[in-house]
C-alpha cells in the first residue's frame, strides 16, 4: 500500500465513529509447542514487541487537513506497549467467556494518533492454548487484501529461527506497468464514459424493478426488514464463533447443484430466522443480505479496498430447508448476473452511493426510522489450505470479526481455514447478551440441509433444540405477525408437485 489513500479508503476513516469504529479483527486460537514453558506466551509477547520498526501500512499514521484524511506518513519506531498486550484469563479453552473478552476489544476504537492496529495476546496459566485478537483498520485494505497479509505472516511449518512479525515483514511490491500520457488520458476518458453509461444501465434496471416493468434484478436498496439486529449502530459488542466442516458444505454444494457461498448463505439466513423467532419475530417478507464482491481481476495483489457490497434477498415463506435453498440460489444469481453485466468501477461507486445514505441516517441518528440496507452482512473469504504456525505455535483457527455496516443487523464473516470454515459473527449488544444460540443455529441448520435433500419431511422450525433459554436475548417481549405455514404432509406434496 502507497502512502496515498484511495477515496474509498478515507471514507473508513471519514464514517468511522466511537460508536461505529471501522477497524476489522481476528480471534485467533493457537497451541504452544510440546515442552513450552509457562511463562511461553509472556516470552512470545516480549519478542514481538522487539520488532518496532514496521512495513508499510502497519508504519503509517494518516495525516489529515481540516479533518480529513490526506495521506500516511511513516513512523521510524512503533509504540509496541501500545501495540502489543498481554492479557490474562481464567481459561483460554471457554469459548463463551473469551467471545465476552473479544467483544470488549472490539467495540473501542484504535487510536487514532498512532498507526491503525494492535495484536492482544491471551493467555491463562492452565492451557498449552492462547489466542490473538488482532485488529486493524478497514482503510488499510478489505478481506483480500488482509487475508493475503496473514498468510505472509504465517508459515507453513514451525520455526525458531528467523520468525518475523506480520506488521515488520517484507511485502515485495509488484511493478506496473506505465504506459504514456497520451494513451493513459484515453483509456481513463473511455473508462470514466463506460462507467457512467453503466451507472445509467443499474438505476434503469432498478427503476424498472420499483415500477414493475421488470422485476428480475437485484434488490432496491433500504429493501431490508427491521428486526432488533438493526437500527442506530451504538457502542457495545457481542461476538460468537463457530466452525462448519467445509468438505461437508463442497460435498453438499455438488449433491444440491449449489455453490458453497448459497449452502452457507442459506444455513445463515435459517439461523438467524431461528435467532429472531426466539423473541416473537417472524416476517411476511425475507430478509436481506449485505454480499461483499472482491473486484480485483484474477491474480491482481494491489492493497487497499476494491470491493463492492450489493444486498442479495435471502428466502422467504418456505419451510422446507431444500425449497429455501433453491430461492437463495436464484436471488443470488441475479445479483451475480448483474454484477458481471457491470464494469467493477461502477458497482463500486453504487456501494459508495447507497452506503453514502446509509451513513447519513447513521449520523443524523435515524437509522431507528428506516429500513436497512440489509439485515445481515454475510462474506466469505478463502484463507490458507495447509496447517500454518505463528512461530512454533501451531495455529487451530482464525475466525474473523468484521466492522457493523450503518443500520445494524448481524455481520457474519468466515475464513476457510485448513478445511474449515471459521465463523465470526457480531452485532450491537443493545438489544441481545448473546450469539451463543445463533451459533449453534448455523450448525443445526447446515445439518438439516444436508438431511433434507433425502428426506423431504424436514422443517425449519424443529431446529433450535439445543439452545439453552439462558442464551436468549434480553429482548423477550416484541411480537410481529406470525406468517403462515404449513403442515410436514402438506409440504410433502407441494415438494413432489
Amino acid at each position: 500500500m502507497s502512502n496515498n489513500i484511495t477515496f474509498l479508503d478515507k471514507t473508513f476513516w471519514i464514517t468511522e465513529s466511537e460508536d461505529n469504529p471501522k477497524h476489522v479483527a481476528s480471534l485467533q486460537l493457537l497451541e504452544m509447542p510440546d515442552g513450552a514453558a509457562p511463562d511461553y506466551v509472556e516470552q512470545l509477547c516480549q519478542e514481538v514487541r522487539q520488532f518496532d520498526h514496521a512495513n508499510s501500512p502497519f508504519n503509517g499514521v494518516v495525516k489529515c487537513v481540516l479533518g480529513f484524511p490526506t495521506k500516511l506518513i511513516a513512523l521510524d519506531k512503533l509504540d509496541m506497549q501500545y501495540h502489543v498486550q498481554l492479557h490474562e484469563v481464567e481459561d483460554v479453552t471457554d469459548r463463551e467467556s473469551l467471545h465476552v473478552l473479544t467483544a470488549k476489544l472490539h467495540e473501542t476504537w484504535l487510536d487514532r494518533d498512532k498507526p491503525l492496529w494492535q495484536y492482544h495476546f491471551i493467555r491463562d496459566n492452565k492451557s498449552t492454548q492462547f489466542a490473538i485478537y488482532a485488529k486493524v483498520h478497514h482503510m488499510y485494505g478489505d478481506g483480500a487484501t488482509l487475508i493475503r497479509w496473514f498468510q505472509a505472516g504465517y508459515l507453513d511449518h514451525p520455526t525458531t529461527e528467523g520468525f518475523v512479525p506480520v506488521w515488520a515483514s517484507d511485502r515485495p511490491k509488484r511493478k506496473e506497468r506505465k504506459q504514456g500520457l497520451v494513451k493513459s488520458i484515453m483509456l481513463g476518458a473511455f473508462e470514466f464514459v463506460m462507467v457512467i453509461l453503466d451507472m445509467l444501465f443499474i438505476f434503469l434496471r432498478l427503476l424498472m424493478k420499483l415500477t414493475y416493468i421488470n422485476p428480475v434484478y437485484m434488490p432496491i436498496p433500504f429493501s431490508g426488514t427491521k428486526t432488533l439486529l438493526t437500527g442506530q449502530v451504538k457502542k457495545g459488542r457481542v461476538v460468537s464463533t463457530v466452525d462448519l466442516d467445509f468438505d461437508r458444505i463442497k460435498a453438499l454444494s455438488r449433491r444440491a447443484r449449489a455453490s458453497a457461498n448459497e449452502i452457507l448463505l442459506c444455513s445463515f439466513d435459517i439461523g438467524v430466522h431461528r435467532f429472531l423467532k426466539d423473541h416473537g419475530h417472524t416476517f411476511k417478507k425475507a430478509l436481506y443480505t449485505n454480499m461483499p464482491i472482491n473486484l480485483r481481476k484474477p491474480g491482481e495483489q494491489t492493497g487497499g479496498n476494491k470491493i463492492a457490497i450489493v444486498p442479495v434477498r435471502l428466502a422467504h415463506g418456505k419451510n422446507d430447508p431444500y425449497l429455501r435453498l433453491r430461492q437463495i440460489i436464484e436471488n443470488h444469481r441475479i445479483v451475480k448476473w448483474a454484477a458481471k453485466r457491470s464494469r467493477p468501477a461502477a458497482f463500486s461507486y453504487y456501494t459508495l452511493l447507497i452506503q453514502s445514505y446509509g451513513l447519513i441516517f447513521e449520523m443524523l441518528r435515524l437509522s431507528d426510522f428506516v429500513r436497512p440496507i440489509a439485515n445481515i452482512l454475510i462474506s466469505n473469504v478463502p484463507g490458507p489450505s495447509n496447517q500454518r504456525y505463528l512461530k512454533d505455535s501451531k495455529l487451530l483457527s482464525c475466525y474473523p470479526i468484521s466492522t457493523m455496516t450503518p443500520g445494524g443487523g448481524v455481520n457474519i464473516t468466515l475464513i476457510t481455514y485448513a478445511g474449515v470454515a471459521n465463523v465470526g459473527i457480531v452485532c450491537c449488544d443493545k438489544n441481545v447478551k448473546s450469539l451463543e444460540p445463533l451459533s449453534l443455529y448455523f450448525v443445526e441448520a447446515f445439518e438439516m440441509l444436508e438431511k433434507c435433500i433425502d428426506d423431504p419431511s424436514l422443517n425449519i422450525d424443529d431446529i433450535g433444540e439445543k439452545v439453552r433459554e439462558d442464551n436468549l436475548s434480553i429482548v423477550d417481549d416484541i411480537v410481529f405477525h406470525e406468517e403462515n405455514s404449513c403442515d410436514p404432509i402438506e409440504k410433502v406434496n407441494k415438494r413432489e408437485q
